[in-house]
């Protein structure tokens, strides 16, 4: 799937959610506090890329993270690294955020509609809070 396709599925901030049918790159934004959230994050819109999602990696790079579509929960058995947990629900709307959240641990809301999975340290740099919006734009460099 070419990136054009996958951005004409990706929402403004005032529309619903759909789910990617395929992988890409995207850029995300919190619109409401102005701020960038990921340059460069990984889609997981198919089935095999959501049951993957980060397992076998050593990191994330700054700027880097997953965005996985459709999920409500992740669990963190077998990673290497923490993470940080950005809960969106079908209008982009925050509805949780979690900070560092090591390995051999299981995180849930049965709100969202996806999941952003980040390096530790973006929802503080981000400043991102429930409630606030988060736009999807194309990656940085895409």
């Amino acid at each position: 799937m070419d990136m054009p396709d996958l951005f004409d599925q990706v929402p403004g901030p005032n529309s619903s959610v759909t789910t990617p049918d395929g992988d890409g790159l995207v850029g995300i934004r919190n619109v409401t506090r102005n701020t960038q959230i990921a340059t460069r994050a990984e889609v997981a819109g198919s089935g095999v890329k959501r049951s993957k999602g980060l397992l076998g990696r050593k990191g994330l790079e700054p700027g880097g993270g997953m965005w996985i579509v459709p999920c409500e929960a992740v669990h963190t058995f077998f990673m290497q690294f923490a993470l940080d947990l950005i809960y969106i629900d079908k209008k982009n709307r925050i509805r949780k955020v979690r900070s560092n959240v090591g390995p051999w641990r299981l995180s849930a809301c049965l709100s969202a509609h996806s999941i952003i999975e980040l390096p530790v340290g973006a929802i503080r740099d981000s400043q991102s809070q429930p409630g606030d919006i988060v736009k999807f734009e194309p990656a940085e460099d895409a």
